[in-house]
């Protein structure tokens, strides 16, 4: 027997911008996918239409275009198994549904949202069970186990609005086996009759996802945690629908909690502690809000998705740095942890320094163009490398760099008073208006003359580099921070030098 080929899917809802989370899980199915020579699909889940947001799968195809998680089918690229968008397949679940309907594994419901409301605050109050619609209460409820089939001809020609349930069986075990948390088994006691089809004809995520899962030829779903207490009700459809042989392997991912570890991580916790919790900028289409993302925020793609490969895996090395070329050779399920990933900002502002300095002081320069023009300014490629050369290892994120390099492009017009106060003393005075003197004949201004003219400079005139060097950096930075002085010096050039030592030195009479 052929051995089945390895397809997974992403299949998000476009109900809002896609958290990092999502983005973890189509990371994980990308990585497998690619590790075992598969495809990768993404369906869009939209079938929910009371909480559609206009955007929102644009947004989250940008996303995933943004981290290099390219998509081998999907909406807008086609496939052998289109359509790729839940709401174009509605006749495929109508079909689907009937089938069920037949086989007597799916009933008709026609209960008010006030009798469900009465059903779940009896138990409640009496606190005889779980408040759901299961094998229990489906008993004494309004549907087509309780009324006629004559009656329930009959509703349905009148228009009286409907769903139609999963047929829970009663006292039966779900065995079910999960590659992250091995093998499980649920009694039907505990599982209600979820909604398959709703009143508006369009089919849950229950239905639709079996479904669509099996036509696509899914051989393993890789979905967050949050969908393991459905997984029993969709191995039930397979068992219903005569699909068990195709069943797909299940592995559910662990949460992402809060960097405190309590809770899973909200776009609260993020706007509390300062941090994205979304890959790109979003801006809410109903209200105007605007939330910042790791994109805009400075991250490189490639630290984003390191960071992401580390909540919930770990390659049993202390190997941190991984391209996506050895992630995809490193990555199993098999490595993936059951218990919730504790997400660390200060982590992620790690892999993105790592990143940084990875890349070449050319490359930081040619990003960091933008911002200099932005405030002003031009400089040739060349020069603002060497800049970048000199205090890329002081920042995590590009942008930090103005703050580092600021002093090349304005002199100072004032000084720190702190450090002025502890260190400029009468002899610094002194000697900075002789060394103004002597940097007037320095032919070449570079940083090897530079350094001889400074080392002779104190010999004969008997300052100390405590004296001197932290003076000229005063008058050259106007405070205690910056590269090593000589190189300062050889990018401002000789006649910037000597003109901001002589307006110090006016200032700080």
């Amino acid at each position: 027997m052929q051995e089945q080929k390895v397809r997974v899917r992403f299949a998000p809802s476009p109900t809002g911008p896609l958290h990092m989370g999502g983005v973890r899980t189509a990371l994980y199915n990308f990585l497998f996918a690619r590790k075992h020579q598969g495809d990768f699909i993404l369906r869009i889940e939209d079938t929910d239409k009371t909480r559609y947001v206009e955007g929102a799968e644009s947004y989250i195809k940008a996303s995933l275009k943004w981290c290099n998680i390219n998509w081998d089918e999907g909406p807008s690229i086609g496939g052998p198994y289109t359509p790729y968008r839940q709401s174009d397949r509605k006749d495929i679940y109508k079909a689907h549904i009937e089938n069920l309907l037949e086989k007597g594994h799916a009933y008709y419901a026609f209960d008010t949202p006030k009798e469900l409301e009465e059903m779940r605050k009896k138990i409640e109050q009496e606190g005889t069970g779980n408040p759901q619609y299961d094998t229990t209460t489906r008993k004494y409820m309004c549907n087509s186990l309780t009324i006629t089939a004559e009656e329930t001809k009959k509703r349905i020609k009148s228009g009286q609005p409907y769903v139609i349930r999963a047929l829970i069986p009663e006292n039966y075990e779900v065995n079910m086996t999960d590659i992250i948390r091995g093998e499980m088994k649920v009694h039907t006691s505990t599982i209600d009759d979820k909604v398959l089809m709703k009143a508006d004809g369009l089919p849950t995520y229950h239905l639709a996802n079996v479904v669509d899962d099996y036509l696509m030829e899914i051989s393993h779903v890789i979905r967050g945690e949050e969908w393991l207490p459905s997984a029993p009700l969709h191995v039930l459809l397979y068992k219903f629908f005569g699909w068990e042989d195709q069943m797909p392997q299940f592995a559910h991912l662990p949460l992402l909690f809060k960097p405190d570890g309590k809770g899973k991580l909200s776009k609260r916790d993020g706007d509390r502690l300062g941090f994205p919790v979304f890959p790109l900028m979003w801006k809410d289409p109903q209200t105007g809000e605007v939330a910042k993302g790791y994109r805009d925020s400075g991250y490189f793609p490639e630290a984003f998705v390191n960071t992401l490969a580390f909540l919930g895996w770990n390659p049993g090395t202390d190997k941190e740095i991984f391209s996506m070329e050895e992630l995809i050779q490193e990555f199993s399920l098999e490595k993936v942890g059951k218990a919730g990933a504790r997400f660390d900002p200060d982590k992620a502002k790690w892999f993105n320094h790592q990143y940084l300095m990875k890349k070449s002081n050319e490359e930081i320069a040619k990003e960091l163009t933008g911002i200099i023009k932005d405030k002003g300014y031009d400089i040739s490629l060349d020069k603002l490398t060497q800049i970048v050369s000199l205090v890329k290892d002081r920042v995590n994120f590009v942008y930090e760099l103005w703050e580092q390099i600021s002093f090349f492009f304005e002199a100072p017009s004032s000084f720190d008073e702190k450090i002025v106060k502890k260190k400029w003393k009468e002899e610094t005075h002194k000697a900075l208006e002789k060394l103004s003197e002597t940097l007037l004949n320095v032919e070449p201004f570079d940083v090897s003359n530079i350094d001889r003219i400074l080392k002779d400079f104190m010999e004969e005139h008997e300052v100390s580099a405590g004296v001197l060097m932290i003076g000229l950096r005063i008058c050259l930075v106007g405070e205690a921070k910056g590269p090593d002085i000589k190189e300062i010096m050889a990018i401002l050039g000789r006649d910037e030098v000597i003109k901001r030592i002589k307006f110090a030195l006016k200032k700080l009479k």
